[in-house]
Formats: structure tokens, sequence, C-alpha cells
């Protein structure tokens, strides 16, 4: 056991990252060398405090199935199963920057590629885990018509996280658009019920409807500040807690 790891709030994580989150909006490179290296930078410095993180990334900064099928008559099937095979490119980056950083990483697939990526196994997961190895889940759930949060809601039970941190733009949950109107109000705390009644949208129906059935807590916050994610682990009050 690491010393510090009984300073911190949880033990193991699922970080669910936006594929937007690593695109640089303003060249329209869609995985930005430096955010992927801040990005890397947090990770090892949580997984310093012992910590045991596990990573969902979306693939939407290179396909996302619904635009594709708006955008140039996709199949909504095909279109999906291209955004998860985005979701792996964005994995094996992900992967080879923490490597770098003298993390160890082990990728697993929801959809077979024995090439590039092991399959997801929920054990050997957890074992991965237990060693101090970070695990990229990627290809979402390996079905069309799922997101990227359901396959976050549904890795995180089945590896029994403490937590779902979730990186988004803003830094938390409003009562509305915080982009459009300059009075919304941010909350610190949230029922999974408030949550629900007010239809807020913390994450798709399906998917927010797993962590409330299973008590997942699901912390909201922005990846935009630095060190935020430290700072969650060591108590102190970020984002938008829904639990």
């Amino acid at each position: 056991m690491h010393p510090n790891e009984t300073q911190t709030q949880f033990k193991r994580i699922v970080l669910k990252l936006s594929g937007e989150a690593l695109k640089n909006h303003k060249t329209g490179d869609p995985i930005d060398p430096g955010i992927l290296t801040r990005l890397v930078s947090e990770l090892r410095e949580i997984n310093s405090l012992g910590v045991q993180i596990a990573l969902v990334v979306g693939g939407g900064n290179i396909f996302r199935g619904l635009a594709g099928m708006k955008n140039n008559g996709t199949d909504r099937t095909t279109g999906d199963n291209m955004g998860m095979l985005a979701t792996v490119i964005n994995g094996l980056a992900i992967m080879d920057c923490l490597e770098k950083n003298g993390i160890e990483v082990r990728v697993q697939t929801a959809i077979p590629m024995d090439k590039i990526a092991e399959p997801f196994i929920q054990r050997r997961a957890v074992r991965h885990l237990e060693r101090g190895r970070a695990v990229i889940f990627v290809a979402g759930t390996g079905n069309p018509y799922c997101t990227t949060d359901y396959a976050a809601a549904l890795r995180a039970n089945e590896i029994q996280a403490d937590i779902i941190f979730k990186a988004t733009k803003v830094d938390g949950i409003y009562d509305k658009d915080p982009m459009k109107h300059k009075d919304a109000t941010r909350y610190d705390t949230l029922s999974y019920d408030e949550a629900l009644q007010k239809r807020l949208g913390v994450m798709d129906a399906e998917a927010f409807a797993l962590c409330q059935a299973n008590r997942m807590p699901i912390l909201v916050f922005s990846m935009n500040e630095p060190g935020i994610i430290r700072r969650a682990l060591l108590g102190e009050k970020v984002g938008t807690l829904v639990s």
C-alpha cells in the first residue's frame, strides 16, 4: 500500500473522459499533444497517491455516430461502430503517453481485437488495478445504441469502483446552461431523484438509472482546472456530487 493511499477519499475510480476533451478546437487536431500530456500528468499524480485508475474515453473528437447519421446519412449501427473504433484510437494514445511517463497500462476492449488490446474480462481488469496498473476501457460496451456514458456506468459497477469522475467542459451541474445564461446556479450536491426531477442531464437516462440502482456516486467537474482530480481525491469540494 502506498503511504499516501489512506489520505484519499476513494480507492478505485472510473474517469469518464469525452473524446472532445482531447481535441484542439483551434487547429482541429483530434488529439492535441499538449492536452494529452496535461491529462497524463494529472493521472500520474493520482497514481502516486495509490489510487486505482480506470478510464472510459469517448471518440467524439474523431467520429460521432449520431452526427454521422445526420451529416452524411451514415446508418446508425455503422456510425456507432465507427465511433466505438474511434475510442480505441484515443485509448491507445492515452496508453502510449501514460507508459512514457512510467505508468503501467492495460487497454481492454469490448470488441475483440487481440492484436492491439485485451478483451474486457472483469476479473482480469480488477487484478490489473490491484497491481497498480491503469486500465483503459475502449469500444464502449461493444454494442451500437449505447453511449460511452453507459459504458462508464457499466464498467464502474462491474469493477466495483467507488465513484465515477465525469470530466466535462463546465465545473459542475447547473440549473441551466451556464454557457448561455450568466445567472445559472451551480449545485454542490444533488440526489439522484433531484437530478431526475429537474431533468439536469447528468448522463443519458440509461447510464444514470444504472448508477442510481447501484448507488454509484458521480462527480461532475471541469477537466480544465489543473489538479482538480487530486483535490477531489483529497476531500476538497469540487464540482457537483450526485449521490
